[in-house]
């Protein structure tokens, strides 16, 4: 399925929780744990009614779902998190008896599946609602991020195929807002409070999951999630397919007014002119080896139009290579015949071109 900006949640696998230190890290390994339908939980020979987003048992269950020995430890993660508001929990002194509920958990993804059954999901199977935008409280409270907190912050700002960002459908791809499709690592710094040299050995050691492509002069850099469920088979783009539709896009957009430095302005060109790059992928359909004059390849178009390189006065068809007898004309105007030219390979140079009947 399509994961676009507009969609409020992410999924995130249970077999792939964030690696490190970090409040967020704890906070998915309880949300992994709640229940996700209504029913009767059973701990420690106690029967105890849970609703979605519910976790009812003890102390030692705590430790253990946080992968903690200490108690104390546990319990202090657990009021930070309740601090932050991202869950409520109560704690009977005389049972022991500790209850806490997700406050920012989904609904909209229960189905008819999740209505029989267990109340709490099995370890490690199937994936969780992962609310996109669960990592911007630490944001605006200038909260100094951990390793695990920049692992789930990327990790929910994951897109795949969306409309204003044609690198999306090559892979899934971070992206911070409507004109966030490019980033670098000073911005990923600053959001996270970290130095850049920091922010680059993170990449270094979670390579495995996060791909990072340093893209040419000042634009930035593009990161795709390796690990994105997307229910089909998806491989990494070569960085000459990259810097072939950043090409296409600056061709597109070179009477754009420029606004701001190089990585704003082609944040800008990404956004406006992907929905051109997707839509001519959608609409071109392979009719027959005679009439497709389009090659695909992969989701994202691939075009190689007939073009006739500096022909303005030229009558031939390109379509097959097959001339036909061009209009009347003065000898001293046919340039020649027409080749088929690659697109990809026009250079930044402007030409001219004019569609003759």
């Amino acid at each position: 399925m399509k994961c676009q900006l507009k969609y409020q949640w992410v999924k995130l696998p249970r077999e792939h929780m964030p690696e490190g230190k970090g409040i967020m890290g704890a906070w998915a390994r309880l949300a992994s744990r709640a229940a996700f339908r209504n029913g009767y939980a059973s701990y420690c020979g106690h029967s105890n009614a849970v609703s979605p987003g519910m976790w009812s048992g003890g102390v030692v269950g705590l430790k253990s779902i946080l992968e903690l020995k200490n108690r104390q430890r546990a319990l202090e993660t657990l009021e930070q998190l309740a601090e932050l508001g991202y869950v409520r929990y109560d704690l009977n002194p005389k049972t022991k008896k500790l209850d806490y509920q997700i406050t920012d958990w989904v609904l909209k993804c229960s189905g008819a599946e999740c209505m029989q059954g267990a109340v709490y999901a099995t370890e490690g199977y199937g994936f969780l609602c992962l609310p996109r935008n669960i990592t911007e409280r630490l944001v605006q409270q200038h909260y100094i991020f951990e390793e695990a907190d920049a692992w789930l912050d990327l990790w929910c700002h994951s897109v795949w195929e969306e409309l204003g960002n044609a690198f999306s459908y090559l892979a899934p791809a971070i992206q911070y807002g409507k004109y966030g499709a490019l980033l670098t690592l000073e911005t990923l710094g600053q959001r996270w409070g970290w130095e850049k040299t920091k922010v680059w050995r993170f990449f270094k050691k979670h390579g495995d999951v996060f791909a990072l492509y340093r893209l040419p002069g000042s634009y930035g850099c593009l990161i795709f999630n390796k690990l994105y469920p997307t229910g089909t088979e998806v491989s990494l783009p070569a960085q000459a397919e990259i810097v072939r539709i950043l090409d296409e896009m600056r061709i597109w957009g070179k009477d754009v007014h420029k606004k701001g430095n190089d990585h704003a302005h082609m944040n800008l060109l990404i956004t406006w002119y992907s929905r051109r790059l997707t839509h001519v992928a959608a609409e071109v359909a392979p009719v027959s080896e005679s009439e497709n004059r389009v090659a695909l390849s992969c989701p994202i178009i691939r075009a190689y139009f007939s073009l006739c390189w500096n022909c303005k006065n030229c009558g031939y068809d390109c379509r097959n290579e097959v001339y036909r007898s061009p209009a009347v004309m003065e000898a001293s105007k046919i340039r020649g015949p027409c080749v088929p030219v690659d697109i990809t390979s026009i250079e930044k140079e402007s030409f001219t071109y004019e569609q003759t009947e």
